[in-house]
């Protein structure tokens, strides 16, 4: 036995002791709880809420609690268990699992899948949203429809494409639950589901106050002058993100690669205001490295060479290039028609910007 619940990973360490007398022989174990558990994530069984879903398994398997040690074989035993619920419901599929994490890093999760059951979506409810943000939000939905069902990718829908519909009207502390798969036909050859994301839009904020801190380089009305927030006006969030990148880029030409611009909302809830805060932290200037052009012929490849006039030990202006492959047709001539795309290498130990130009004719 002390074997078996060794090779789990469940503990760090298991003894025993046995100890005899006249009513039988008295067994001792004394175990300690691994400290590396991570989370499970079950990707696509649809056909039981998560919430029943787990306590299946901990019948099958008591020992799992929701997480599992990143050694031993209790990860298996979920699968097989999990496999036999994908049995007890006629499916076709494969219970599988990866161990889950950054490359060359340590495992931070097990995700659990249904392998070869086609699990299709729908249509997509959300109980909770308003009129107002319901014709938005199934605008968003509907390239999901007939898509495979897979939760950790559905949950980064959520956070691209709906989260948005309320965080531009002002609502910013709406949040989405989880999707709740509902199965609505069910055959050997494919799984169709409906979808619910139940939203919470908390309160609308408007904008009470705006405050800029830690500029130094660019006049205060100019930034102000890229910031679309207007007082008394709902505190639109994704347009604040935008607007951010818009500094950004706007250092860029000044040579300033490395300019963080954090906004950070502090919500009044007794008045439903927000004030928005953006701090700038400028960095230093960085000046223009290397210059690599590649796919033209070395007539063509010398010719642009020397319509580049950002010159090595130039300030950067991180708008150039753009500037230049917009005119580089008419300098190129012939009726070919040209893909350019422009990398551009950041080394932030030098405060450089290395340049490659790739030209490829369009076919």
């Amino acid at each position: 036995m002390s074997q078996h619940l060794g090779e789990t990973g469940a503990f760090s360490n298991v003894a025993y002791s046995f100890q005899f007398s006249a009513e039988g022989i008295k067994l001792d174990l004394q175990v300690t709880d691994s400290n590396q558990f991570v989370p499970v994530r079950f990707e696509n069984f649809v056909w039981l809420p998560e919430h029943e879903l787990q306590e299946k398994l901990r019948t099958i398997v008591p020992l799992f609690q929701g997480q599992l040690p990143v050694t031993g074989n209790l990860a298996d035993q979920v699968s097989d268990a999990l496999q036999a619920l994908a049995i007890e419901h006629h499916l076709q599929g494969r219970a599988d699992y990866l161990r889950t994490g950054p490359q060359d890093g340590p495992v931070d999760g097990y995700e659990y899948v249904i392998d070869g059951q086609a699990i299709h979506i729908r249509q997509i409810e959300f109980p909770g949203a308003g009129e107002s943000e319901l014709d938005d939000l199934k605008n968003a939905a509907r390239k999901l429809s007939g898509q495979d069902y897979r939760r950790t990718r559905i949950r980064l829908e959520v956070d691209k494409e709906f989260l948005p519909v309320y965080l531009k009207r002002g609502y910013l502390k709406a949040s989405f639950s989880d999707a709740q798969p509902k199965v609505v036909e069910d055959s050997p050859q494919e799984t169709l589901v409906d979808l619910a994301f139940p939203v919470t839009p908390g309160r609308q904020y408007k904008l009470g106050e705006l405050l800029l801190s830690g500029y130094k380089v660019l006049p205060v009305e100019q930034l102000r002058g890229l910031i679309h927030l207007q007082p008394g006006q709902p505190a639109n969030a994704v347009e604040v993100a935008s607007d951010v990148e818009a500094m950004k880029k706007l250092y860029g030409t000044r040579g300033y690669m490395a300019a963080h611009i954090q906004a950070t909302p502090e919500m009044n809830d007794a008045d439903s205001t927000v004030k928005y805060v953006f701090q700038f932290d400028e960095g230093g200037i960085y000046k223009m490295g290397d210059l690599e052009i590649r796919g033209l012929d070395s007539k063509a490849t010398e010719r642009m060479g020397a319509a580049w006039k950002l010159h090595e030990g130039d300030t950067y202006d991180s708008g150039y290039p753009q500037r230049f492959v917009d005119a580089a047709p008419g300098l190129l001539g012939g009726g070919e028609q040209w893909e350019i795309v422009v990398h551009e290498s950041v080394e932030d130990k030098d405060k450089t910007v290395d340049v490659s130009l790739h030209f490829e004719v369009k076919r």
